[in-house]
């Protein structure tokens, strides 16, 4: 598939690289599935760069209309799991 993150202009290259790395793990997700502690480890450092719950839903919005990948609900699987469980989309 080809597709664009949702990034934003005034982040800076690190943080680019910290929400690409989040959207790269929820694929994997979907596609091989991920380890739980991989995708929080991923989705921790996300909410570093992006705090606010409205901008991650606009965010999470943006990146399921781009690629059809429910960031959200991977999330919930993750948070709800326990240590070693692989998770897929």
């Amino acid at each position: 598939m080809e597709y664009s993150y949702p990034l934003r202009a005034d982040w800076s290259t690190e943080e680019i690289m910290t929400v690409t790395g989040f959207f790269t793990c929820i694929e994997k997700a979907f596609e091989q599935g991920i380890g739980r502690d991989e995708l929080l480890n991923a989705y921790n450092a996300f909410k570093k760069v992006v705090p606010s719950m409205a901008e991650e839903k606009t965010l999470f919005k943006e990146f399921k209309d781009a690629s059809s990948y429910e960031c959200y609900k991977v999330v919930k699987r993750a948070k709800e799991g326990v240590s070693g469980d692989v998770i897929k989309g």
